[in-house]
């Protein structure tokens, strides 16, 4: 069994990350010592090797949490997944890289751009990804979903800006106040009315995706004020850590 300290020495991963990542149900150690220090066995060492390739793919952390908790998850299926996408990249790279040596030598006269293209990459993530997320949370998503109602789509979206501008509206509070957290749960529970069961784990990766992804910040800004897509991410990393998933060693 491995600390959590050796864990992160081993991987490269913080003991931060390694800690959200418990909190949020996607990495969850074999066993806790009687201080409540994390251990992880060579299982969980093994299921972090997937988070990190993902991550090393561009997966958000909510796709990953839907991949693995979904029943028809196959670790080797995945593996050789991840194995062809890894390829597809490096591809990409070593032609960016020569496109670079080239620029260096030719200067701006070089106009090709196919170095750039990321067609195939994406089109092989999309397919990986459809076969991957074979959840619940896709299944009710497709199901569920506004999909070409524009009508009821534009009443969801106005009904999730809502609970954005009551975010906006306390931004300026501790990310772990009752009426943050209250905000939270109101916001998972829309989520789970009009989309799809949002756990807690697809609840992590929406935090996260609210202020790496510059089309959801700049909406929820734009409802809320500025400042309220990282106040809603808080709030929620707070609300996962605050309600008895994990505690902070």
């Amino acid at each position: 069994m491995l600390t959590v300290n050796e864990v992160s020495k081993l991987t490269g991963v913080t003991i931060r990350t390694l800690h959200y990542y418990d909190q949020i149900g996607l990495l969850s150690p074999a066993r806790r010592t009687p201080s409540g220090s994390r251990l992880y066995g060579e299982a969980e060492l093994a299921r972090l090797q997937s988070i990190m390739l993902l991550r090393e793919l561009d997966f958000s952390l909510g796709q990953i949490a839907e991949f693995m908790q979904s029943p028809s998850f196959d670790g080797d299926a995945a593996l050789d997944e991840q194995i062809r996408l890894l390829e597809i990249k490096k591809t990409r790279l070593e032609g960016m890289i020569a496109h670079a040596r080239e620029l260096r030598k030719k200067g701006e006269k070089l106009m090709d751009f196919s170095s750039f293209d990321r067609t195939e990459m994406e089109g092989y993530k999309e397919e990986a990804r459809r076969r991957w997320q074979g959840t619940e949370a896709y299944a009710e998503y497709e199901k569920r979903g506004p999909g070409d109602d524009a009508e009821r789509g534009k009443t969801v979206a106005d009904r999730l800006m809502d609970v954005f501008r009551e975010f906006g509206e306390i931004r300026n509070e501790p990310a772990n106040s009752e009426k943050a957290f209250a905000l939270v749960k109101k916001l998972q529970d829309a989520v789970t009315r009009d989309f799809y069961t949002c756990t807690d784990g697809i609840l992590a990766g929406l935090g996260q995706m609210y202020v790496c992804d510059e089309r959801f910040k700049r909406n929820i800004d734009g409802s809320g004020g500025e400042g309220t897509a990282q106040f809603v991410s808080r709030a929620i990393a707070e609300y996962l850590a605050g309600s008895g998933k994990a505690d902070r060693k």
